[in-house]
């Protein structure tokens, strides 16, 4: 019965027609069935039990159980055998190197009489295809990391509020092996930081991290050639590994790590619904004893366990760690400006370029410690970095020959010239270094007006400054003005220089205060 292909309407007409009280033969005659056939599903009809009425309101699915008998297969020992080493394979096939190829070699060395290469190749996939459910991706050990946020977020109370986190979840593609941790958002830092514990959590680096499209990740997303996030890229050039965003639209890209999201959904939230968390820091301690338990717990229909896959078969495949941790580095633009600085906007610092590159525009790569400066992919200068405002880092080797003496230009050395002049000329400089304009015009500003010591002497300068400092206005044009007009000889009192009448209407100086 099993070997003849019979659809289920044939069978229910052949059961009307007996329900009607017709003959086999004149069955056999209207439905072009064999006789012995028809009495092998009246017989299972009879044998069921079921009324007429019952039989005929079955829908072909449910009549399909009731007539179709599936055959009682009889495993030989051969197969046996063969079908006991498979949970063993399908752990080595992880293996970098392995292939189907190598597995039936070692099983024919075991069993030089077992089945042939396509025979073992066949029942090997549908073994993993049934153990797993679905035909499934390949991952090889060290290959792979995926991934994600969970979709449901946990929560902290912080200062009474409750504050809402996410759930950063990873997991490799062979062992299985799942880290997760909370953190306060998804944007570009918190998703590197994660990334960096989830290799440290591992102990090494995989051959590539692959997550969604997010966009802390991926700058454009592309079919083909996605636009990885600068900063992103540079923390996995620094772990030596590649960033392969999932491909939009392809949902077994990124199966693995969804699986990995129900089942700590299932196996970890549930550990903390009725438990109130103060901090990250506390938050995480408990995510974490709840996932060791779900990464030692066994694997369904396996016999051993996400971390015994692990420590087995991809600790050993993963990259070492690099020395030193990754230092998160923010990005710029500017311009080279003409006296070979460019300023790094999140301090108001300049910092040297080679000369050759004045005008160029180039990029600005800086951490907490480091000033990186690019122009075409090209380092072209590395500083340390300050963060005092409108001061200047120089490397005299970065300057043309007419542009070291202005690379020089320090307020330290402007204050120390005009000390060694007068005081009044001293408290004058400073005066015009403390005022908010931009460095370089005050620098412009103090050595135009120090320069007139050689131009008119020290005696005519200390003068003009202490007269331009009872008018407190603080700039080169006014020494200029001063020294000119020869207002530097005259004395405070001269009636030249006039004084403000007193009438009544004119406010005094006690009106501003």
């Amino acid at each position: 019965m099993a070997n003849i292909t019979i659809t289920m309407s044939k069978i229910k007409h052949v059961l009307q027609l007996h329900f009607q009280g017709r003959s086999k033969l004149l069955i056999v005659q209207q439905t072009g069935i064999s006789r012995n056939t028809i009495k092998k599903y009246l017989k299972e009809y009879l044998a069921s039990g079921l009324s007429n009425e019952d039989v005929l309101k079955l829908s072909e699915k449910e009549l399909e159980k009731l007539f179709i008998k599936p055959e009682a297969k009889v495993i030989s020992s051969l197969h046996q055998n063969l079908f006991s080493l498979f949970p063993l394979f399908d752990k080595e096939l992880k293996k970098k190197g392995i292939t189907c190829m190598t597995l039936w070699k070692r099983y024919r060395d075991q069993y030089p009489d077992g089945v042939g290469r396509s025979q073992f190749n066949r029942y090997f996939h549908e073994w993993r295809n049934q153990s797993n459910g679905t035909m499934r991706m390949e991952h090889k050990a060290g290959d792979k990391l995926y991934v994600d946020y969970a979709g449901d977020k946990l929560h902290i109370v912080d200062n009474g509020e409750i504050k809402p986190v996410e759930v950063f979840v990873a997991i490799l593609g062979a062992s299985q092996l799942t880290y997760i941790e909370a953190s306060f958002s998804q944007q570009k830092e918190d998703f590197i930081d994660s990334c960096e514990h989830a290799m440290h959590f591992y102990g090494g680096v995989p051959m590539a991290i692959v997550p969604d499209n997010l966009k802390s990740a991926v700058t454009k997303t592309h079919k083909y050639e996605p636009v990885i996030n600068e900063t992103l890229a540079d923390f996995a050039s620094h772990y030596g590994t590649t960033i392969l965003p999932a491909r939009v639209y392809k949902p077994r890209d990124k199966a693995l790590v969804e699986n990995a999201v129900r089942l700590i959904y299932q196996r970890v939230y549930t550990k903390l619904e009725k438990q109130t968390f103060y901090s990250l820091e506390e938050l995480n301690q408990a995510l974490w004893l709840a996932l060791e338990e779900h990464n030692e717990a066994l694997l369904s229909n396996k016999n051993y366990s996400r971390r015994q896959q692990f420590e087995e078969i991809e600790k050993q495949a993963l990259s070492p760690l690099p020395a030193l941790r990754y230092e998160l580095k923010k990005q710029s633009y500017a311009t080279v400006m003409k006296n070979g600085h460019v300023c790094l906007g999140a301090d108001k610092h300049y910092y040297s370029i080679p000369y050759k590159f004045i005008g160029k525009k180039v990029t600005i790569r800086y951490s907490s410690t480091l000033v990186e400066v690019y122009y075409k992919y090209d380092q072209i200068a590395l500083h340390k970095r300050t963060k005092s405002p409108y001061h200047y880092t120089s490397e005299k080797e970065h300057m043309a020959s007419t542009h070291r003496f202005v690379s020089e230009w320090t307020p330290e050395k402007f204050i120390q010239w005009s000390q060694n002049i007068h005081p009044d000329v001293h408290d004058y400089i400073v005066r015009i270094l403390n005022n908010k304009q931009h460095p370089e015009q005050n620098f412009k500003s103090c050595i135009g007006i120090l320069s007139f010591a050689k131009k008119v002497g020290n005696a005519r300068l200390i003068r003009a400054c202490q007269r331009a400092l009872s008018y407190e206005i603080f700039n080169y044009k006014m020494i200029q003005n001063i020294l000119e007009r020869g207002l530097d000889a005259q004395q405070d009192d001269d009636p030249k220089e006039g004084k403000m009448p007193t009438h009544d209407n004119i406010r005094g100086e006690q009106y501003y205060q």
